[in-house]
C-alpha cells in the first residue's frame, strides 16, 4: 500500500527540481503549539509517576507543556522576529479558544497556520477521524480568515483513510511522511496532495523527550546536517527541516544554541527561509507534468 501512495525512487535518481530563486537550501522551521488537556493523561511525560501509576490531572508533565506556552513561545517570537524570519505553525485548533492571546500572538507574528489536531491526540484515538480534522479545518479558517492549505498529524500519526480524507477536504500538502529530503507526490482516492518532509532525526521532540540528549545535540546533528547536504547541493535543492516544541528548545538552557545556528543559516547566501505552503507551491511548479493535477 505505501507504495500505492508514493511510488520508491532513489534520491539520486529523481527528476532535477530548479531551485527557488535560485537558492537549494531550503529552510522549514516548523514551531509546534499544542494543548495538553488538564483532566486527560498526558501525551508525552519528562517525569515518571512514583511506582509507574499513570495520574489524573498530571501536574508535573502538564507544568512541563504548558511552561513552553508561557515562556518558551515568547523567546520563539523573539528569536524569529529578530531575525525576520518566517515559520509554519502546526497548531491544535483549541488553542484558540484555550489560550486566546497565544493565537492572537501567532496571528500577528504572520507564521503560516499548519493543522494539527484539535487538541494533542492522535488520530486513532478519535472516533470520527474525518469529522475532528474538519472541526480543527473549520476553526481555523474561521479565525485566520485564510484557508487551511497544510496538515501535521498529532504524533505524525496517521490512519489508513488519513490522506484520502485530507484530500477530500481541501488540503494541498501533508507532513507525516518524512522519507525524503524534498517532497513527492501523494495518491489518494480524491487525486493527488503534495508530501512535504517533515524530519525525525533533527526533531527536538525525538531527541530530548525521547532520547533524552543533551541541550547541544539538535544544534549538532543540524549542523552536521547541512554540512552533508552543502555537499550534495550541486545535483539539486535540499529541504531542513528545524522542528521545534516550545517545552523543549524554546527552555533557559536551548534556546542560545537555536540562535546560534540560525544566524549561520541566515549568513549563507544559498539558502531560503520558506513556510509548508511556500514549499508545496514550489514543488506544484518545479515538478509539474502535462496533464496532471
Amino acid at each position: 500500500m505505501q507504495q500505492s501512495r508514493i511510488p520508491f525512487e532513489l534520491s539520486d535518481e529523481r527528476k532535477p527540481l530548479a531551485a527557488p530563486g535560485g537558492r537549494r537550501l531550503i529552510v522549514h522551521i516548523v514551531v509546534n503549539v499544542e494543548v495538553w488537556p488538564f483532566d486527560q493523561p498526558m501525551p508525552r511525560g519528562i517525569l515518571t509517576p512514583p511506582h509507574g501509576q499513570a495520574a489524573v490531572p498530571d501536574i508535573p508533565n502538564w507544568g512541563w507543556a504548558e511552561y513552553g506556552l508561557r515562556a518558551g513561545m515568547p523567546r520563539f517570537f523573539r528569536v524569529l522576529r529578530e531575525r525576520r524570519l518566517p515559520a509554519s505553525c502546526a497548531i491544535n485548533s483549541a488553542i484558540i479558544d484555550v489560550y486566546p492571546r497565544l493565537a492572537e500572538r501567532i496571528l500577528e507574528a504572520g507564521w503560516e497556520w499548519i493543522g494539527h489536531g484539535v487538541v494533542q491526540r492522535s488520530v486513532k484515538s478519535v472516533p470520527d477521524e474525518h469529522a475532528m480534522i474538519a472541526e480543527a479545518k473549520e476553526a481555523v479558517e474561521r479565525y485566520t480568515r485564510r484557508k487551511l492549505r497544510g496538515w501535521l498529524g498529532p504524533g505524525l500519526q496517521e490512519t489508513f483513510d488519513t490522506p484520502d480524507i485530507l484530500k477530500a477536504l481541501g488540503f494541498d500538502y501533508l507532513c507525516e511522511w518524512s522519507i525524503d529530503d524534498l517532497p513527492s507526490w501523494m495518491e489518494t482516492r480524491h487525486g493527488r496532495i503534495v508530501s512535504v518532509p517533515y524530519c525525525f532525526e533533527t526533531n527536538d521532540s525525538v531527541i530530548y523527550a525521547v532520547e533524552k540528549h543533551s541541550s547541544e545535540e539538535m544544534t549538532g546533528r543540524l549542523a552536521r546536517t547541512l554540512e552533508c547536504f552543502t555537499q550534495e547541493l550541486a545535483g539539486g535543492p535540499r529541504i531542513l527541516t528545524v522542528p521545534l516544541h516550545p517545552h523543549l528548545m524554546g527552555v533557559p538552557h536551548r534556546i542560545g544554541f537555536l540562535e546560534r545556528f540560525l544566524d549561520t543559516l541566515v549568513e549563507r547566501k544559498d539558502a531560503v527561509f520558506m513556510t509548508g505552503a511556500q514549499i508545496a507551491d514550489w514543488f506544484i511548479e518545479a515538478a509539474a507534468e502535462p496533464g496532471k493535477s
